[in-house]
């Protein structure tokens, strides 16, 4: 990833707290002569590992596993993101340009068919995921159904190399600058742009 030195972040805290409330991923790979991509959840078990450890699952029918195990792979972590119009900066010669944050990581996947494994993967996730709803789910309710399912997925875990975060804010704006665009993006009804504003207000 192309990050200019404004932008970088490689604070692992910051890094670690994005991917825990980021963690809907593109996981991207080589198969052969072409590159496959999945969008799939994972989870960042940063206490694994040299870096820290991605877990997740593939649908059996998803061939992008096959023939993936022991190769380098990259997960693309998207967090907000907004347009920036030339005229929010209240200075004259400035360009459009896109605020956003990102986080890319990068290791070698091990691919996993062990059931035991698995569903200590599913009960991980779904831990995560139903803990803050009011009426959460578990998978004891469906025990059967779930035992069944184990068959139609393949687990796996990103041993990570590398781990890159850029937080593109208009960090090389001046304080004014910055200010004053995100006080226009406050303003605006999506989620996206209000969270760019509180991301830019910190800088």
């Amino acid at each position: 990833m192309y990050v200019p030195e404004p932008f970088a972040v490689d604070d692992l805290r910051s890094l670690s707290e994005f991917l825990e409330e980021n963690s809907f991923a593109t996981l991207v790979s080589r198969k052969d002569s072409e590159l496959c991509a999945s969008h799939l959840p994972l989870l960042f078990e940063s206490s694994r590992g040299k870096n820290g450890v991605l877990v997740g699952h593939f649908a059996r029918a998803n061939s992008q596993w096959k023939d993936a195990d022991g190769t380098q792979v990259l997960a693309v972590f998207q967090g907000p993101h907004a347009y920036i119009s030339p005229r929010w900066y209240g200075e004259p010669h400035v360009v459009p340009t896109w605020n956003y944050v990102a986080v890319h990581v990068s290791g070698r996947i091990r691919i996993t068919e062990d059931r035991t494994r698995l569903l200590e993967m599913l009960r991980k996730f779904v831990a995560i995921y139903e803990q803050p709803l009011p009426d959460s789910w578990n998978l004891d309710e469906e025990a059967n159904m779930v035992e069944q399912l184990l068959s139609g997925i393949i687990g796996f875990e990103i041993d990570i190399d590398r781990i890159e975060g850029k937080w593109k804010l208009s960090q090389n704006h001046s304080l004014q600058r910055r200010q004053n665009v995100a006080r226009v993006l406050a303003t605006h009804d999506d989620q996206n742009s209000q969270a760019i504003a509180r991301l830019m207000l910190e800088q």
